[in-house]
């Protein structure tokens, strides 16, 4: 029995806070096949801009690396008094008993979708200051991740799942959504012999790499509606009553999720790519001249 909990306490201490879309791990994974994915122009760019990242007045959440810009998002929301505006634009869950709706739940933009796109259409301004978009893209590269999550897009009156407790394998009590976010789709991610960091081949980003935001919400919203409920609740009847609050996801159901998430971890990286490249049009290389800072 010791034995027993002393192994379960253990893997609970692997576990993410359940505080963002995807643990960091995760996020910036697809920041690592976004970077092996882009040409060397758009790397030298993106270098370049991250040189101001000073500016930015985030001394806690770091900006360096475009690792770092997958995770920034979630680190500025620490401070509320200053990003406490940015929490809606994380996510855009439709409740999937109903027709998907591509335009609900994004009042004045507040969403993860409309995000992303006026995050890249900063980045691509360049008559903007560099601390704008740099903001914009550290925003860009995290909500991409974010819209790729299934339960920030897809929802059953629990709050994409936060609210429906579930066991993983031989540990209790986390929720579905965290369950997707951390251990479910790091597992996904960490097989050696099967990368996910790595240039991939022409045929395979137009494979898995096209749509538009709004595309990579709805597919999010009918993985969650068609696979991540289904299986975790063991029914294809949904909507035909009320779900339990609390399930448990086998052995057998991981499994089956593991190519799901691991899927939608490439699909953003690759995603994110086709973004920096199209933002960073051709153009010339500013390189900030420290002299001139006050």
């Amino acid at each position: 029995m010791r034995l027993w909990l002393a192994a379960v306490l253990a893997l609970f201490a692997l576990l993410p806070a359940p505080a963002s879309a995807w643990g960091e791990y995760a996020h910036r994974q697809t920041a690592r096949v976004a970077a092996a994915n882009v040409s060397p122009q758009v790397r030298a760019k993106i270098r370049a801009l991250l040189a101001y990242e000073k500016d930015l007045g985030t001394p806690k959440c770091p900006l360096k690396t475009l690792e770092d810009a997958a995770v920034w998002a979630d680190c500025v929301r620490g401070e509320g008094w200053r990003w406490g505006y940015t929490a809606a634009w994380h996510y855009r869950t439709a409740p999937i008993c109903q027709v998907f709706d591509p335009r609900a739940n994004c009042a004045g933009g507040n969403c993860v979708t409309a995000q992303i796109t006026r995050a890249h259409r900063v980045l691509a301004d360049e008559s903007l200051p560099p601390a704008v978009r740099l903001e914009a893209l550290a925003f860009m590269v995290h909500f991409a991740g974010d819209v790729h999550m299934p339960l920030h897009s897809g929802d059953n009156e629990d709050r994409g799942g936060n609210a429906r407790e579930a066991d993983y394998g031989i540990i209790p009590s986390l929720n579905l959504h965290w369950i997707w976010d951390g251990p479910l789709a790091e597992r996904a991610i960490s097989d050696p012999a099967d990368p996910v960091v790595r240039p991939y081949s022409a045929a395979e980003r137009a494979e898995l790499a096209s749509g538009t935001p709004d595309d990579w919400g709805r597919e999010s919203w009918e993985i969650a509606r068609s696979f991540v409920y289904p299986t975790a609740f063991d029914t294809d009847n949904l909507c035909d009553g009320k779900l339990p609050e609390k399930t448990a996801l086998t052995q057998e159901d991981i499994v089956r999720g593991v190519p799901v998430a691991r899927k939608r971890v490439v699909q953003a990286g690759l995603r994110i790519a086709g973004l920096l490249e199209s933002a960073f049009a051709p153009g010339p290389l500013v390189v900030p001249d420290e002299r001139r800072r006050p």
